[in-house]
Order: structure tokens, then C-alpha cells, then sequence
């Protein structure tokens, strides 16, 4: 069996690091609204290579994890005035609908990042004592200058990033490439810390889960959204390398976008399908099948 290893851009032979055991992580919804359509072909891109490897005969442990703490819940709460908890629990519902309309079984394992919030402190300590991040007045930064082969995962380099690169001025920052680990904040739920009051950076949280469920923190196949390479992707391999000293997964893999007019469907643009809206109109398995349809990294 191959696959394309979007790291290397090459086509290379599956190989599992333990026989036949396959570990597969994805990075799920941050779940603040509902899914459009370019979240369920992430869900039905990953799940059809699920079924595929555990029709090859592997023993698959799918992970899927849920992001239940960002500043876009904290903002919807707010602006409804609720708790976040009564936002993402809505919004979990509502996805979990989606994914049965779509035909698409439940990953073997579904981590909530709430639920892993002294991990992912106890993680970000490693790196503050082992020098790759630092902390100011509260926030915590991974240093980024220390990984040789940051940029590789979306071929990219530093010296590019830092001219090209529209990042805003922070003073506090060493570098204005070094990104939030751990945020200071009163807003919205939040948690202790040795450094403050807060709560994680989103590039932190998928690294933490795998290096806490996985026995190495490394999986066979780590998965996602194009859109993810950079930043999100290229930081968790960062940290994975401060860490242990080894990329985050063996082969990584990204499905390609949905765009509507050659632009990126969005909710930020405004130009985005509901999944729930034409899975009403068309049925699950018409919209998978369509999905289905075309290349998966097209």
C-alpha cells in the first residue's frame, strides 16, 4: 500500500511503526457553529481511508479531537449570553448529526481539549525548561528559530516567513514568527497555570493529546485540511521536535479545500455551504458520494 506523504511530496510505501497497528490522528471542529461543507469532506476524506486501512486488515486506532476552548466559543457565548459549555455542547450535537446524515462512523477515540487541560500544561512546562519557549508577563512562546527544519511540513523557510509574512506587532515576542503557547486572559473560560490565569495556544493543544495518548508521541498518519500546513500543522511538528526529537507522524496527509468561485469556502468570507442545508435537500450519502467524486487532495 502507498500514500501520499505531503512532507516529502512524494508517493511512498506504507509502513506501520508497530506490525500491524495503525495510529491515525486528525484535527477536528472547533465547535462554534455548524459545519459547512468543506468541514465534511475533511470528515469523509479521512473516514474513507479509515475504512480502506481497516479493510486492508490493520488494526486502526482513529483519533479525532474536538476543540472546545477558542476565542471564537468564548465570542459566541458572550455574544449569546451563555457558558461556552452551552455553545460547544450545541455545536458537538450538531456535528455528530452531520457525521451519521454522511454515513461516517465515529473515530475510536474523540478527545475534548478541556479535558486534557493538565496535560497540555504539563507539556508546555517541558518545553519552558527545556528552553524552546519562554514566558512574558503571563503568556508563554515556543521559540521557533531553535527548529533547524521549521517551514519543511509547507515549504517555507524563516528568512521568507519573516519578510513575506503579514504577522501583527507584538513587543513582547522575541521573534514575530514565535507563537503563543499559553494566553493570559480574564475573557471567557480559563484556567490556573504556573505562568497565569489562561488558556492554551490552539497550535499546542493537538501536539500535547498525541504525545498523551500515543506511547512515543509520533502516529503512523496525521491528518487535515490543506489549509492547516501552516501555521497550525508546521508548529505542532516544531513542538514535537523540542520535545522528542522526531517529526509528530510518519506520513502526514491533507485533503484539499472547497472553493466557491475560486476562493476558499469560509466562514470568515461568507461565501459557505451548510452541510445540514444540503444534506436536507440531497440526502447523506448523495453529498458523500459527490465528495467522493474527485481527487482527494484536488
Amino acid at each position: 500500500m502507498k500514500l501520499f506523504n505531503s512532507y516529502t511530496n512524494t508517493v511512498e510505501e506504507f509502513k506501520p511503526m508497530d506490525g500491524n497497528k495503525v495510529k491515525m490522528y486528525v484535527c477536528g471542529p472547533t465547535v462554534y457553529d455548524y459545519a459547512h461543507l468543506g468541514h465534511a469532506r475533511c470528515y469523509i476524506t479521512w473516514d474513507v481511508l479509515y475504512r480502506y486501512l481497516k479493510f486492508k486488515g490493520y488494526d486502526v486506532t482513529y483519533c479525532r479531537n474536538v476543540t472546545d476552548v477558542d476565542d471564537k466559543i468564548i465570542n459566541e457565548a458572550i455574544k449569546n449570553n451563555c457558558s461556552e459549555t452551552e455553545i460547544t455542547t450545541t455545536y458537538i450535537a450538531a456535528y455528530e448529526k452531520l457525521r451519521e446524515a454522511m454515513n461516517s462512523p465515529l473515530p475510536d477515540v474523540t478527545p475534548k481539549v478541556t479535558l486534557y487541560m493538565d496535560k497540555i500544561i504539563n507539556f508546555i512546562e517541558k518545553l519552558v525548561d527545556n528552553g524552546y519557549a519562554y514566558v512574558i508577563n503571563g503568556d508563554v512562546y515556543f521559540r521557533v528559530t531553535k527548529i533547524p527544519n521549521y517551514g519543511d511540513i509547507s515549504n517555507r523557510n524563516i528568512d521568507d516567513l519573516l519578510v513575506g509574512a503579514r504577522i501583527e506587532e507584538n513587543e513582547k515576542k522575541e521573534n514575530p514568527l514565535d507563537f503563543c503557547l499559553w494566553k493570559e486572559t480574564k475573557v471567557g473560560i480559563n484556567w490556573d497555570s504556573p505562568w497565569s490565569k489562561g488558556r492554551p495556544g490552539w497550535h499546542t493543544e493537538c501536539v500535547a493529546m498525541i504525545n498523551d495518548i500515543t506511547p512515543n508521541n509520533r502516529v503512523d498518519i496525521h491528518g487535515g485540511g490543506m489549509d492547516l500546513k501552516f501555521p497550525h500543522h508546521e508548529n505542532e511538528e516544531a513542538q514535537a521536535y523540542a520535545c522528542c526529537n522526531h517529526s509528530l507522524a510518519s506520513i502526514w496527509m491533507h485533503n484539499g479545500m472547497l472553493n466557491i468561485n475560486n476562493e476558499k469556502m469560509s466562514k470568515s468570507l461568507g461565501n459557505f455551504i451548510l452541510g445540514k442545508d444540503l444534506i436536507e435537500k440531497y440526502g447523506g450519502q448523495v453529498v458523500r458520494w459527490v465528495m467522493n467524486s474527485t481527487h482527494y487532495r484536488a
